[in-house]
């Protein structure tokens, strides 16, 4: 016991009670406060890895000799010195970017790339991976829509993966314009794109899309050496692109994944230019195919119901899918609309990322 100033007694267990509720408090406040900065904190991305150096298979000896007989293309280097632009919040995988400049386009942008866990598993050490090349629509400058996670294209490829309804693809997410015309609609190029062509005295941007790209991933990750571990998928302009690309150059890129596109394209840049515009129509491209004999291209379409694009594509598909060397598979989202939001899950729902995994080639040494 001991004595009070005012002469009332209190026992050491009562002081040690006391003195124990006034710590819970402190603590519990201390865990408030964390709790309400913590949020605060990570939206100023004080705790981010965004912009720390990241290499991929960072064992893999880029530019190192390549195995003799092997289907793998070990990564030929130099190092693209990427950086982390975001981390997938369903699995912890990174997405990261670097500015690149093609060699045979002359053109410099920004490519987003991101690998699966499997990427990183030693059971896939010495494989090679298949490679899907996501466009975006819209003006696809300065950014590339899917390398943000709202989408989820990255952790819906990673669990399609994980449930044996996809191959483990690394995605490469490049920009698909020069510039950007869809901000300003005073802009006198309002509206303005490139096709994902190369149109007479423009920008590369075919072969941006369909060399120095694939050369980018090539030189820094562990792919496929034949077609077969090569596609495309895009929504949009971007699907517009892909279907194009993989009609024109059959021998480079097996499969493609559309999502609303347009079947011919229509920047008014091809002015004067008809011939050109012609070799990058896919009506006319996937005629030329069917009338050479091959090689055979997957081409997996869909669109929502609602959308305008919906006649032509119904037409390309009814005139030249399962026509000889050009195999289609065609969903229609019911009630869908133009968004890529919905793109998205129904890859799974109409069975088209599945369609197209079993044709590609799977992680192969």
């Amino acid at each position: 016991m001991s004595q009070l100033t005012n002469g009332a007694y209190q026992s050491r267990g009562r002081r040690r009670a006391s003195r124990a509720k006034r710590w819970t408090l402190v603590a519990v406040c201390i865990a408030l406060l964390g709790a309400i900065a913590y949020p605060v904190l990570d939206y100023f991305e004080v705790f981010s890895d965004k912009g720390e150096a990241i290499s991929f298979g960072a064992n893999d000896g880029k530019g190192g000799p390549q195995k003799e007989g092997s289907k793998a293309l070990m990564p030929l280097g130099p190092d693209a010195g990427f950086k982390i632009s975001g981390t997938v919040p369903e699995n912890g995988t990174k997405i990261a970017v670097t500015t690149y400049t093609g060699k045979k386009s002359g053109f410099t942008g920004k490519v987003w790339v991101w690998a699966p866990k499997q990427y990183d598993d030693p059971a896939y050490k010495d494989k090679g991976f298949p490679v899907l090349i996501a466009l975006p629509g819209g003006a696809g400058f300065p950014n590339n829509y899917w390398m943000g996670t709202d989408l989820k294209l990255q952790s819906s490829v990673q669990k399609w993966s994980e449930e044996g309804k996809s191959l483990p693809f690394i995605i490469a997410m490049p920009v698909l314009n020069p510039e950007n015309h869809d901000k300003d609609p005073h802009d006198p190029k309002a509206g303005l794109y490139w096709d994902g062509s190369d149109i007479p005295g423009q920008p590369k941007m075919g072969t941006w899309l369909t060399e120095d790209v694939p050369q980018l991933i090539k030189e820094n990750f562990r792919t496929i050496k034949s077609r077969d571990g090569w596609a495309f998928m895009g929504s949009s302009t971007g699907g517009t692109a892909g279907l194009k690309a993989v009609l024109q150059k059959p021998d480079k890129f097996k499969a493609v994944i559309a999502s609303g596109p347009d079947i011919v394209p229509d920047s008014r840049l091809w002015k004067g230019h008809e011939k050109e515009q012609a070799d990058n129509n896919s009506k006319v491209l996937a005629k030329r195919l069917i009338a050479k004999g091959g090689p055979e291209v997957y081409l997996a379409l869909q669109v929502g119901a609602k959308e305008p694009v919906k006649p032509p594509i119904d037409a390309f598909v009814a005139k030249y899918g399962n026509k000889g060397p050009v195999k289609s598979k065609y969903y229609v989202i019911q009630n869908g609309e133009h968004n890529a939001k919905t793109y998205v899950p129904n890859m799974e729902t109409g069975g088209l990322i599945q369609w197209i995994s079993e044709h590609m080639q799977k992680p192969v040494g």
